[in-house]
């Protein structure tokens, strides 16, 4: 177990290696784009929060590292992002700038971050702090709001410990944290990294290998930076789903179901949600609609017997615990959080299976206002 001292100086000890944007592997020849819908942009928070996903991994052979899983890194999340162009886009106005906001694939290109962290892995999990300890293991900057469009909606941070073993800290907006919890993207990226690792020899090194590039270290302060995890929220997941009629009203049934599930919310963790909560809802991969609500003076849904909502955990939504980007070397652990959350937040995501009615639901609680 480390010292106590050692919980304080541990934010201290990671050293920025290198950064760099990663493209998709080819040109995008139809552009993706998203519309945000928001009355009120700043207030919602869209420019802030985070969907932090954090996967810490075994070193299993001489070959393998962090280093050599950021080098394949380069390819591998090259082509997942060709499957995915919006993780790789930027948010922007549309008609030159003075029109709604959107989320446009133009292949700005995610953020890889290679750093590194004077302490083996065992000795950083045991840490008594190891979660406030975890926010240096992600990399997130805020959208600038005044100007969205040259600000990163996804980043990695691969991070070598002493002892060989790796995380992989993943960063996703908001605005497209969908793509992850929905479309499978962190497993489709393990497989595409995977099938690379399996047409190479198994010594070959990739091109960006960075032990083999000579740097002296970047000042994280001046590059990216890192959330703090009191900035971020407890969250409780739904999964809703319903045998009504088709016709219903998508956006209108996810309003009436947050009120109910941020009571349930509150039961289940002991807090208060602040009086008043963003709502994001996405209807499609076209539009997402965000709106703040008053959780009080609203009636709670009357939910008939056909519908039907239950807990689910993260890994029911993402998985994580079982994506190996080497074959057989699952997580030994994962860490799941919503980051950059000042006010409270409810955000509706259509179902795994397109056949089923329904919405996914995931209510986040600020910290601060645990009892």
């Amino acid at each position: 177990m480390a010292s106590p001292n050692n919980d304080i100086t541990i934010v201290h000890k990671l050293k920025i290696e290198a950064l760099l944007s990663v493209t998709p592997y080819k040109l995008i020849d139809q552009r993706m784009v998203r519309r945000v819908f928001a009355k009120d942009p700043v207030g919602s928070g869209i420019f802030r929060g985070c969907l932090h996903v954090l996967l810490y991994y075994k070193n299993v052979s001489e070959e393998d590292s962090g280093s050599v899983f950021a080098g394949w890194a380069k390819e591998s999340l090259a082509r997942a992002l060709y499957e995915q162009p919006l993780l790789s886009g930027r948010l922007r106005r549309g008609e030159d700038g003075d029109g709604e906001l959107e989320i446009v694939s133009n292949d700005s290109g995610a953020r890889l971050v290679e750093a590194q962290m004077n302490i083996t892995l065992s000795e950083f999990l045991e840490l008594k702090e190891k979660e406030e300890a975890e926010a240096q293991l992600v990399s997130w900057n805020d959208i600038d709001e005044h100007n969205p469009q040259f600000s990163p909606l996804f980043y990695v941070q691969v991070t070598n410990f002493r002892c060989g073993g790796y995380s992989v800290g993943i960063s996703c907006s908001l605005l497209l944290a969908d793509i992850l919890v929905k479309d499978n993207f962190l497993n489709n990226w393990a497989n595409m990294h995977n099938n690379i690792l399996s047409n190479n020899n198994e010594s070959t090194k990739p091109i960006f290998y960075l032990p083999n590039l000579k740097t002296n270290g970047y000042s994280p302060a001046n590059i990216i930076s890192h959330s703090p995890r009191n900035d971020c929220g407890q969250t409780m997941h739904f999964k809703v789903t319903t045998n009504e009629n088709a016709n219903l009203d998508y956006g209108e049934f996810c309003k009436s179901l947050a009120l109910l599930c941020i009571e349930k919310t509150e039961r289940r963790l002991g807090s208060t949600m602040v009086s008043e909560f963003s709502l994001f809802v996405k209807e499609n991969s076209e539009v997402i609609e965000i709106a703040k609500y008053s959780k009080h003076g609203h009636v709670n849904p009357q939910l008939s017997l056909k519908t039907q909502v239950t807990c689910a955990g993260w890994d029911e939504y993402l998985g994580a615990n079982e994506i190996p980007f080497r074959d057989g070397n699952k997580p030994m652990h994962v860490s799941y959080w919503i980051g950059s959350i000042f006010d409270g937040l409810v955000i509706a995501i259509p179902p795994f299976n397109q056949a089923t009615l329904g919405v996914n639901i995931l209510v986040t609680i600020p910290n601060e206002n645990k009892l």
